[in-house]
């Protein structure tokens, strides 16, 4: 499986997913310049953090509007997967690939720390093989990170098992304490009703190198992996 990293400008977290599916998973890894339209034979894309054009008019806002993502959209449509992460989650709300909303947080500050992330649905290529009963340690960095969506669009989320993860205590319990940013029902990530793009606002990739003392992160991105070439490419 072939993985495309966009960048645009702002981001500052495609080295660090770079880094961690090239040279820690081993994978077939390019860097995807957000001018340009060719995703050279992508099968994987991710949109990663940081803060794409500033963030100056709305986190997310300006980059739905980049070249690129017209290739993304329509890679998505067509089952292509892909997976935004913090900035990259924005990004594909704001570019309607996956429901709600992102808005600031609750505290309407900046936060930037560890939090426990329990696995919701198991129904997923990002989830498959995460255990359901383990709290996953990950970083969090961001400052409209507030899940946000309708009554309606909650409900659909729920009865279509689209809710991923939330946030939770380092045992595991659902609990507003536990939610870093106000987020709806503590929701930390999301997948479309086709299972084939995912968003996420923890950072997976920066809990991935046993330098750092933290390869949660890795369980993550290792169920990617579990893809098959046939899934790829059916």
């Amino acid at each position: 499986m072939k993985f495309g990293v966009v960048v645009f400008p702002g981001s500052n977290c495609d080295e660090d997913m770079f880094y961690t599916l090239k040279h820690l998973l081993h994978q077939d890894t390019i860097k995807l310049w957000h001018k340009d339209s060719d995703l050279q034979g992508c099968d994987f894309i991710i949109l990663p953090g940081g803060f794409s054009y500033g963030d100056y008019l709305r986190s997310g806002a300006i980059a739905r509007f980049s070249p690129i993502m017209e290739s993304v959209i329509k890679h998505a449509n067509s089952g292509g997967y892909v997976l935004g992460i913090c900035n990259g989650f924005q990004i594909l709300t704001e570019s309607h690939l996956l429901q709600g909303a992102l808005l600031k947080n609750e505290n309407h500050q900046y936060i930037c720390k560890n939090i426990f992330l329990k696995t919701i649905s198991t129904n997923s290529l990002l989830t498959q093989t995460l255990d359901r009963e383990k709290a996953y340690k990950i970083p969090i960095g961001h400052g409209e990170g507030r899940f946000y969506a309708s009554a309606e669009t909650m409900k659909s989320l729920e009865d279509n098992d689209q809710i991923l993860f939330k946030y939770c205590d380092e045992a595991g319990n659902l609990s507003q304490a536990a939610n870093p940013n106000g987020a709806l029902d503590n929701i930390a990530g999301i997948c479309n009703k086709n299972r084939n793009v995912f968003g996420m606002m923890p950072h997976p990739e920066r809990a991935a190198d046993a330098l750092l003392g933290n390869t949660d992160g890795l369980f993550i991105l290792e169920s990617i992996l579990k893809l098959t070439t046939v899934d790829v490419f059916a």
